[in-house]
């Protein structure tokens, strides 16, 4: 039989995941996750053969305004990127391929889903990071989870504070969408032995931290969620 407590932590845990999930899915220590940055670069920048949609455009049927030539109106992006800057042209994609697309609204989510994965990691929770990383991404953090468990050690992670969080990188490759964000952040992060002794880091010294990670959605499919596809250290 479940008391009233553990029926009311498991709601909780429960509306945390939903509510991430709708944060991060709307279209409207010192160890950290493992990171590739030539996946990271990768990722955000594609071969010549592929199709990167660099500007919005219109579609073959589209109707133009009434009165006067087609236009594409370009949104503004204050507080996110500069006028006419790549930044701004990749934004314009992402919002071709999805109208809906809040780049305010995305970086609440990817704040949000951030300190969820960076402490799932560290916790070696594996179910909560395979809902929000692809595949591949998965992979590596599984495997540095595994090797750590299999030495025996444990990592614990608190955040501080999220400083910053800002789109560096926008464009879309075929259907797939991908904002690349720079996270600065302040952790308390502290690895021990298997006999508990610390290893690495401190249990009360704050340290500074830079991540740059990629989201990625398909905007030809209903999901609206967004996955980490890739990761790498800032400066």
């Amino acid at each position: 039989m479940f008391d009233i407590y553990t029926i009311i932590f498991l709601a909780l845990a429960v509306f945390i995941f939903l509510r991430l999930r709708s944060v991060l899915g709307q279209r409207t220590g010192r160890e950290r996750p493992p990171y590739d940055s030539y996946s990271a670069r990768d990722a955000v920048r594609s071969p010549a053969s592929d199709k990167v949609v660099a500007l919005p455009g219109r579609g073959p049927d589209a109707a133009p305004p009434a009165g006067g030539e087609a236009t594409e109106p370009t949104p503004g992006w204050a507080g996110i990127a500069e006028p006419g800057s790549e930044l701004a042209a990749g934004l314009d994609a992402v919002k071709a391929a999805d109208p809906a697309f809040d780049p305010k609204h995305f970086l609440n989510g990817a704040r949000a889903a951030y300190e969820m994965i960076v402490l799932a990691f560290a916790e070696g929770d594996r179910r909560a990071l395979k809902s929000l990383l692809s595949r591949e991404v998965y992979d590596g953090f599984e495997a540095a989870i595994r090797e750590r468990e299999s030495r025996g050690e444990s990592t614990e992670t608190r955040f501080v504070a999220i400083d910053k969080a800002d789109i560096t990188a926008a464009e879309v490759k075929g259907k797939t969408a991908q904002l690349t964000v720079r996270f600065v952040s302040q952790l308390v992060s502290v690895t021990r032995n298997r006999a508990g002794a610390v290893i690495d880091g401190s249990p009360d010294k704050v340290t500074d931290v830079t991540d740059v990670w990629t989201f990625a959605r398909d905007t030809g499919t209903r999901d609206p969620n967004w996955k980490l596809v890739a990761t790498e250290t800032g400066q």
